[in-house]
């Protein structure tokens, strides 16, 4: 049942421009997740047969010069060059979000926000909790079921034909913008070793270099300035990774230095929205299914490899995190903060919605793999059990979400099908115009 209290009001519907920016950025999302998942089981599969040596040749080939350092295996390649395009599309979300987007509110984002601080949190503190006898080593993945991948996520709804009201699907998308904001962060602090200050220093050259060019360029013809974004956006990458931050950071910053919109001949052009439009197929279609590809690809050893997979603490914590502690710290977290400030939810949703989708916070998949690598190595024991791990939590969110989301289609269909009514004739259906 909605809550009955006189505060705020807790997943409104927000606006028509809104609501339809987040369902075309879910939209490809969907065909993303349905080619990482896709990666995912080819490596999978291939990683367990009889050619398994053959895999694990193709990911550890190296290429690349030497002399700049970059030699480097592919699937290393698939880890810091691939997904800091994904990265990239992460910045440029990040900024439209806190410039026009469900961020810009404070009073409107708070919720969302403290949500995913605590599916952050609590992942972290569950891992720790079976973790502490294993010592500093185990420890260290603390940050592992702490991210939410929101291309697997919105996979699973297409998988079971759920159709997310327009509230829900807004308060998903921001769930996993912010929570890809702390995956960025705790990379950057807590998974880099050393600092060389002289290369992050140097990187902000280019860096700057490429948000000047944007801004100063052509407006609606941006794309003529590839000969120049493209080499700065390489020079930027490449110094990151000189520097030990990891290379990913590079496509964060360089997202966010791309302007929200220019106004050219007194015209407003949306500079971020048509990069994005132009990158996100390639980070959904490319660079994310390729890097799972690389990432997922672990060789069991059948039912006794997986025993003891499952029963290494490294792994236990992992699927807690992901299965019990995401529930626990975004549904909890947004319940208490609903019933401290009297917010309500909208009269057609239900705390089992918000449950649904907390429970869709559990698939941890792309970022959870990376910062396994980042915390044990890749191709070590304990990276492979976390690989398995991931895998077996994100699996069993889905298969709860899906139950718990299943159950309540008719009622989204229902609101589904109010969204659409526009009695008026003016291309804006009329639950956006109420006052």
């Amino acid at each position: 049942m909605s809550s009955t209290s006189s505060g705020p009001p807790f997943l409104s519907r927000g606006s028509w421009q809104e609501s339809r920016r987040v369902a075309e950025i879910l939209r490809k999302e969907t065909v993303g997740g349905v080619l990482l998942l896709i990666g995912a089981l080819a490596a999978l599969i291939w990683a367990n047969t009889a050619w398994a040596d053959s895999y694990l040749a193709l990911r550890d080939t190296t290429v690349g010069p030497a002399a700049l350092h970059l030699d480097l295996s592919l699937g290393t390649w698939a880890a810091d060059g691939l997904l800091a395009v994904f990265f990239f599309v992460v910045g440029v979300e990040l900024k439209r979000e806190f410039v026009e987007g469900s961020l810009r509110d404070l009073r409107r984002a708070a919720m969302p926000i403290t949500a995913a601080l605590g599916g952050m949190v609590v992942p972290a503190l569950i891992f720790v909790a079976i973790n502490l006898r294993g010592g500093a080593e185990a420890l260290n993945g603390w940050a592992i079921p702490t991210a939410t991948d929101i291309a697997f996520a919105v996979a699973i709804l297409a998988v079971i034909g759920s159709r997310l009201p327009s509230a829900l699907r807004t308060f998903l998308l921001t769930l996993a913008v912010v929570d890809d904001l702390l995956a960025v962060t705790v990379i950057a602090v807590f998974y880099t070793d050393e600092v060389n200050l002289l290369y992050l220093g140097a990187a902000l050259l280019p860096l700057v270099a490429f948000g000047v060019a944007l801004r100063r360029g052509a407006g609606a013809r941006w794309w003529l300035l590839l000969p120049v974004l493209l080499p700065a956006a390489a020079l930027t990458w490449w110094l990151v990774h000189e520097s030990g931050v990891h290379a990913t950071i590079a496509g964060v910053l360089l997202g966010f230095m791309v302007p929200v919109s220019q106004m050219v001949g007194g015209k407003e052009i949306a500079v971020a929205e048509q990069i994005e439009h132009l990158i996100r197929p390639i980070s959904a279609g490319v660079a994310v299914p390729v890097f799972a590809f690389f990432a997922a690809g672990v060789t069991v050893g059948g039912l006794t490899g997986l025993t003891d997979a499952l029963t290494d603490p490294i792994s236990a914590g992992v699927i807690a995190g992901l299965v019990l502690g995401k529930v626990a710290g975004i549904f909890g977290v947004s319940y208490l903060m609903a019933r401290f400030t009297r917010a309500h939810l909208d009269d057609e949703l239900s705390w089992l919605d918000v449950l649904g989708v907390s429970l869709l916070g559990g698939i941890g998949f792309t970022v959870s793999l990376l910062i396994g690598d980042l915390a044990f190595g890749a191709g070590t024991v304990a990276a492979d059990h976390v690989k398995v791990a991931v895998l077996c939590g994100s699996l069993l969110s889905a298969l709860l979400a899906s139950v718990v989301l299943t159950v309540r289609n008719r009622a989204y269909r229902t609101i589904a099908a109010l969204e659409q009514i526009d009695a008026d004739g003016d291309g804006i259906p009329d639950v956006y115009q109420k006052r």
